[in-house]
């Protein structure tokens, strides 16, 4: 396994090892061991599979209090997938980094607490697995909007499909000093 260290700090791409032959492959997703030997040294509680069709966006999300890292990978398809900085006191406040991630290349995106995230879906649909440190939990899930011109994320979509909670996100400017992370 290949693990390398994002711009911003704490986010990691992965690169499982993988074995093929001529039946396919295999690749471990997580082996808490191994990865925390790597660095990822986290406790996953909750398990998400998220399919979409092309040209959906999904985020820019995250919970505070009570934030999640997330382990992201594509089974099937392709995604842009985004995390933004909102740790207030990190040199990369408001920062984004994003990542190609899918079933081809099969690398995860390790997303820590204190960010938020979100991806838009470049392939016909994509399968979309995520680990989580912590529960979901809807009252203290905070929206980021999507195209926060402070921000700037460059997506790969420019009419994505958005719910009305991605629509109606929150600016950085105008995100709630408590929902920022310390």
């Amino acid at each position: 396994m290949k693990v390398t260290a994002c711009d911003i700090a704490g986010l990691l791409v992965i690169e499982p090892k993988v074995f093929g032959d001529a039946r396919g492959y295999f690749l471990e997703t997580w082996n808490e061991q191994r990865y925390r030997e790597a660095g990822l040294d986290a406790r996953f509680v909750q398990d998400n599979l998220s399919f979409s069709r092309r040209g959906t966006l999904r985020g820019l999300h995250f919970q505070n209090p009570n934030s999640q890292g997330k382990l992201v990978s594509v089974i099937e398809g392709e995604v842009f997938d985004v995390a933004v900085d909102l740790r207030r006191n990190s040199l990369t406040f408001g920062r984004w980094h994003g990542v190609n991630l899918s079933g081809q290349n099969r690398l995860q995106f390790y997303v820590p607490p204190g960010f938020a995230h979100g991806f838009a879906v470049l392939s016909e649909s994509a399968l979309f697995a995520y680990k989580c440190t912590e529960l979901y939990s809807p009252k203290d899930e905070v929206t980021l909007l999507w195209d926060d011109p402070d921000v700037g994320v460059q997506w790969p979509v420019s009419e994505p499909v958005l719910s009305e909670k991605d629509k109606n996100g929150l600016r950085l400017c105008e995100l709630p000093s408590d929902r920022l992370f310390a």
